[in-house]
């Protein structure tokens, strides 16, 4: 479990292709801390520490993974936004991510305004993927508040902090993003479905 409150930046050092899995070796300020077998989220994947060497940590995607998220896009150099699991017990800045993403969006406008940016999303009109106005989305493991919200589409502020310290500063017009919806309202919707069916 996850709050969508971004670590650090790690970059791709090398991508191994093995069978149908990707292997990803990053390079971050907090891969030292890391241990095998930990949770660690890559822009909002929740993948499993695998290897272990200097300040880097290697982590594996499997077909699965790659056809459901925009890893299968990253490149030696991109730049991943980090974020390990949270600690119960403590506060929960953001909202609760599963680091389990729901489909991938398309960036429709990147705009900058006076002191802030504003991004817009474009994503598959699916049952169960549905944003409210004020409340919580997950982009590329981002806890963000929505702003406009449409069956398939919906925008975001962002601050200057999470501007500079995620990789919102180089997301642009045409990029894919990792969207997970907030689980309460997936919920919700499960159990509408259910309600109505027995109707």
């Amino acid at each position: 479990m996850f709050t969508g409150i971004i670590e650090c930046l790690g970059t791709i050092s090398s991508i191994e292709k093995e069978g149908d899995n990707f292997h990803f070796w990053v390079k971050s300020a907090i891969s030292n801390e890391l241990k095998i077998d930990q949770s660690l989220a890559h822009n909002g994947v929740c993948l499993t520490v695998v290897e272990l060497k200097d300040d880097m940590h290697k982590v594996t995607a499997i077909q699965e993974t790659l056809d459901k998220t925009n890893l299968g896009d990253l490149r030696s150099g991109d730049i991943v936004n980090l974020e390990r699991a949270m600690k119960f017990g403590g506060r929960i800045d953001g909202h609760l991510v599963q680091g389990h993403v729901d489909c991938v969006a398309i960036c429709t406008e990147a705009i900058t305004l006076d002191g802030s940016w504003a991004f817009s999303f474009l994503h598959p009109s699916e049952d169960g993927l549905t944003t409210v106005p004020k409340g919580s989305i997950c982009i590329n493991g981002v806890s963000l508040t929505v702003v406009d919200s449409a069956i398939d589409s919906f925008s975001v502020a962002i601050i200057p902090y999470t501007f500079e310290n995620t990789h919102f500063k180089n997301l642009k017009k045409g990029d894919k993003v990792n969207l997970e919806f907030d689980i309460i309202g997936k919920y919700l919707w499960k159990y509408q479905q259910a309600y109505q069916a027995k109707k």
